[in-house]
C-alpha cells in the first residue's frame, strides 16, 4: 500500500469520526459503559481533535513530505498503548501506519473499544489493511517497540525491550505560569487545560505558578464552568477524599465544587486538586521549567496559548521525541 492511498484511508477515517453512523455512535456509548472516566463529551471531544488536527489529508500530507515514503524495510512495531484518555494511543499509530511499517497494537483495558472500531473500519474499507494492523495481548517477535505508561511499568518496558530500538515514554504533566493579567476568558480557556478528561492526561494542567499576593477568586470563578463534575461519582470521590485529607490535616486549601487549590511544590497532584506555587521572577521561573524532565508543556502568556493544551499538532510529538524519524531510521 502506497502512502498515497494510507493519507486517503486516514482522511476517511476522520469523516468517517465526525459523522454520526450508527456503528460509530455504538461504539462510543459502548466505550463509556466499559470505562465511567471516558464520558460521551469527553470522547466526542477526543476524537473530534483527532479527526480535525490530525487526520486532514492536506496536514497528513505536508506533514509527512518531511520523511521518507516508504520504509526500505518493512518493520513490526509494537504499540503499548495507555488508556488514561480516549484514544490516547492514536498518535502513535498513525505514525506507524503512515510510516509504512506494521502496526502491532497491544490496547489498553481501559481503552479498547475506540480503537478497535476504527482499525476494523479501516479494514472494512481496504483487505490489505488485513496485512498492516494487528492487535496482540503479549508483543513478541517485534522489531522495535514504542510503549506508554507509568515510571513504573516503563521499568518493565525497558526490561523486555532493551535490545530493540525504542521509545519508552514515562509519567509527564503540564503547568500553567499566570501573571495576573489574564482575562476572564483565558481563565476560562485555562479551566479546559486543567479539567478536560477529568485532569488524567499527561497535556493536562496539574500545577499554576503565580506571582506573590495573586488574587484566586477570578480563577476559582472561571473553573465553575465545571462545577458539574460534582455529579460524576468517580471524580467526587476522589474529591471528597482529598478534601477530608486536608481538613484532617489542618492544611490551608481554597476550593469550589470542582476543584481543590493548594499551594505544594509538586508539579503533579491528584485528581480534583490543582497544585499551585509562588514565584518572583518569571525569567528565573521559566529556566526552572527548562530543567523538569517531568514536564510535558507549559501554558500561558509566552507559553502554548491558554485553551491549547489539549490540541497538540501532528508534529507535537510526546516527550519531545519524534516518533516519524524514529520510525524512519529503522
Amino acid at each position: 500500500m502506497k502512502l498515497q492511498m494510507r493519507i486517503e484511508l486516514a482522511g476517511r477515517l476522520g469523516k468517517y469520526i465526525l459523522s454520526t453512523q450508527p456503528g460509530w455512535q455504538e461504539a462510543k456509548q459502548r466505550a463509556s459503559l466499559i470505562n465511567p472516566w471516558f464520558t460521551l463529551e469527553f470522547i466526542d471531544r477526543a476524537a473530534e481533535n483527532i479527526a480535525r488536527n490530525f487526520l486532514d489529508k492536506q496536514k497528513l500530507s505536508d506533514w509527512a513530505s518531511h520523511y521518507p515514503n516508504e520504509p526500505v524495510h518493512r518493520k513490526k512495531v509494537g504499540i503499548v498503548m495507555a488508556g488514561n484518555i480516549p484514544l490516547v494511543g492514536f498518535h502513535d499509530f498513525l505514525c506507524v501506519f503512515i510510516s509504512g511499517h506494521k502496526a502491532i497494537i497491544k490496547a489498553s483495558s481501559k481503552d479498547e473499544t475506540l480503537i478497535k472500531h476504527l482499525v476494523e473500519k479501516l479494514k472494512e474499507w481496504d483487505k490489505e489493511i488485513n496485512e498492516l494492523i494487528f492487535f496482540q495481548e503479549m508483543l513478541k517477535g517485534c522489531d522495535a517497540y514504542i510503549a506508554t505508561g507509568s515510571n513504573n511499568s516503563a521499568r518493565y518496558f525497558e526490561y523486555y525491550f532493551s535490545k530493540y530500538p525504542n521509545i519508552i515514554r514515562r509519567n509527564r504533566t503540564t503547568v500553567a505560569v499566570l501573571d495576573g493579567s489574564e482575562t476572564t476568558e483565558e481563565l476560562e480557556k485555562l479551566a479546559d487545560d486543567v479539567h478536560l478528561y477529568f485532569g488524567m492526561g499527561c497535556r493536562n494542567v496539574t500545577k499554576i505558578f503565580v506571582p506573590k499576593d495573586y488574587d484566586f477568586l477570578p480563577i476559582l470563578s472561571a473553573f465553575k464552568k465545571y462545577d458539574y463534575f460534582k455529579d460524576h461519582h468517580k471524580y467526587r470521590n476522589n474529591y471528597d477524599y482529598y478534601l477530608a485529607i486536608h481538613i484532617l490535616n489542618g492544611k490551608f486549601y481554597m476550593a469550589n465544587e470542582s476543584i481543590i487549590l493548594l499551594e505544594n511544590p509538586s508539579i503533579f497532584s491528584p485528581i480534583s486538586q490543582l497544585n499551585y506555587e509562588f514565584y518572583k521572577q518569571k525569567k528565573d521561573l521559566e529556566e526552572s521549567l527548562g530543567a523538569l524532565a517531568d514536564l510535558q508543556c507549559a501554558v500561558g502568556h509566552g507559553f502554548i496559548p491558554f485553551g491549547q493544551a489539549q490540541l497538540p499538532s501532528l508534529t507535537e510529538y510526546a516527550d519531545g521525541v519524534d516518533t516519524m524519524n524514529f520510525l524512519a531510521n529503522l
